[in-house]
């Protein structure tokens, strides 16, 4: 008798990337895409997944980063430092622009995909009884992979506020609040005083904190979490590092400093300036642990965007016509992206923008030039104000545009409008940048 074998294949059931990620956008509350669905008070799911993998973030040192803006770049500028001394730097930012990996970096790289495959696949069976947030899972991910990766010292950043973050089970060498102002006020509170109150529950007991930028209203909210704690806390604005910044024309700010000599700071934005200063004033505090140095402080600023990835700082991405996105989207933002971009020397000035819908939206308008063409339009994400709604209120502050219905379409637009002499901004919103970056280059 003859004897059949059948050959059966057995597929692979661990989902490719893609899949991943939008099982990650789609299953986690995801605060970025749905608001307030997305926003988990409380850190039982952050211990419950930190004590399941270990305590991973004990296994390295870390610097904590929270405020209002600036986060971003000086997260990115401190890693830089740190890299250039010859560490092994983990970087754990949000939200990202065009990949999901730029969140979690090594030394620049973003985390690898298949690690991310392999995490969700193997663990998902522990943290889906959980029901945890996106970026409750994307912070246990990035904690185990920095262990993993065995990372010398690790750059935090906050994701939303600082009391109740995921990332606030870390004692780091020092924590760093960049500045206050309005934003998330429906989950941190509706004075600068209660915005600050969250924000400085990052403050460990006898970890030093730099405040960057500080008012009557906020100072003494950290002086007395500070007291509490027992905390050495110093505010930049009351220890000037750099005394003189000096915009280059081709981009970067070349400082005078009062400790670090003469810099240059590849960042262009008018905001950089007090970024620097805080990340100066940090840095003083890393001399004697981990050893930063002046040459480290110099190469790190002179090139953080090659040796962190960090992108959307008013980044210029075009020539003829010139064309410039950034990712500032409050009012503490454009206070300074608002004179930046009304002082471009340009024909015309074209504006592509766009807004969540959660933001002080009236605020912002107020802020942005009037001689400008706007190209009023909305990113992919389901807090977005739609296009036309943008464009009414927009009209109410003497601005005037047409409405797309897409960032691509949107800037499609403006090129064709405009000639080799014009200027063309991009921005509002992180996501409208996020859109920009993925579709129009």
């Amino acid at each position: 008798m003859r004897r059949f074998f059948i050959h059966i294949s057995i597929r692979n059931t661990m989902m490719n990337y893609k899949e991943t990620t939008d099982y990650l956008y789609n299953q986690m509350p995801m605060f970025e895409k749905h608001g307030a669905a997305g926003y988990k008070a409380g850190l039982e799911n952050t211990r419950a997944l930190d004590a399941h993998f270990g305590h991973p973030h004990t296994q390295y040192a870390t610097i904590h980063v929270a405020g209002t803006n600036g986060k971003g770049s000086t997260s990115h500028s401190l890693a830089a430092i740190l890299q250039h001394h010859g560490y092994k730097v983990g970087l754990y930012t949000s939200p990202h622009l065009a990949d999901f990996s730029e969140r979690i970096r090594v030394n620049g790289k973003p985390i690898d995909k298949d690690y991310i495959c392999r995490f969700v696949e193997e663990e998902k069976s522990f943290f889906e009884p959980l029901h945890p947030s996106f970026f409750e899972v994307t912070t246990a991910l990035a904690f185990k992979y920095f262990a993993d990766m065995k990372v010398d010292i690790a750059v935090i950043e906050v994701g939303l506020g600082g009391r109740i973050d995921c990332t606030n089970i870390i004692t780091p060498l020092l924590s760093i609040i960049t500045n206050i102002s309005f934003d998330h006020t429906q989950f941190l509170g509706n004075t600068l005083a209660k915005i600050a109150g969250e924000k400085a529950g990052i403050i460990k007991p006898g970890v030093p904190v730099v405040v960057g930028e500080s008012c009557d209203e906020t100072r003494p909210v950290f002086e007395a979490r500070a007291k509490e704690a027992g905390a050495p806390l110093i505010f930049a604005e009351d220890h000037p590092e750099v005394t003189e910044a000096t915009h280059r024309q081709e981009g970067g700010f070349d400082y005078e400093t009062h400790s670090w000599g003469k810099l240059y700071g590849e960042l262009s934005g008018n905001y950089q300036a007090k970024n620097t200063n805080t990340v100066l004033v940090a840095a003083d505090l890393l001399r004697d642990r981990p050893g930063i140095t002046a040459d480290d402080v110099s190469e790190g600023l002179a090139d953080v965007v090659e040796t962190t990835g960090l992108a959307g700082r008013w980044q210029t991405v075009g020539r003829e016509p010139l064309v410039i996105c950034d990712t500032g989207h409050n009012t503490g933002g454009w206070q300074w992206l608002g004179p930046q971009v009304a002082a471009v020397k340009c024909r015309t000035r074209r504006i592509v923008f766009g807004m969540v819908a959660d933001k002080d939206i009236d605020g912002v308008l107020a802020m942005l030039p009037k001689d400008a063409v706007y190209y009023f339009t909305r990113p992919d994400n389901h807090r977005a104000m739609n296009e036309e709604k943008m464009r009414e209120e927009a009209a109410a502050f003497g601005l005037r545009g047409t409405s797309y219905p897409t960032v691509r379409q949107a800037f499609c637009a403006a090129m064709k409008d405009a000639d080799k002499e014009d200027f063309i901004f991009v921005g509002g919103s992180s996501y409208v940048v996020a859109d920009f970056i993925t579709t129009c280059r």
